[in-house]
């Protein structure tokens, strides 16, 4: 388990893909407090571990007790995307989620992603 502390705060936060994404959980979204999250990788092995983690950020986000607005990037189009935001969409408004279009660009300085 990860020592406790205070939660980070950073303006963007890219979660990972592939394997790696079975590592953000309910917690990682606790500790983690970021305005933007970005959300990238399109292959098989995302969209198998796409649901569980959008369900992780609404249920750590409601865990901040602050109100503070959240964007969530998509950077690929996915079925289980669309699916997540219509069945909690409702939800994402509570807790001041705003989800972009999917196949998002994010321009940093000299860098597009």
């Amino acid at each position: 388990a990860a020592p406790q502390g205070p939660p980070v705060y950073v303006d963007l936060a890219y979660l990972p893909g592939s394997w790696s994404a079975r590592t953000v959980d309910e917690e990682f979204f606790r500790r983690i407090r970021s305005l933007c999250y970005v959300v990238s990788g399109d292959d098989h092995l995302k969209e198998g571990v796409l649901r569980p983690l959008l369900d992780a950020l609404l249920t750590g986000k409601h865990q901040w007790g602050i109100d503070i607005q959240v964007t969530l990037i998509p950077t690929f189009d996915s079925l289980v995307m669309h699916e997540w935001y219509q069945e909690t969409h409702e939800r994402q408004q509570e807790l001041g989620i705003t989800v972009l279009g999917s196949n998002s660009t994010v321009a940093m300085q000299d860098e597009t992603f």
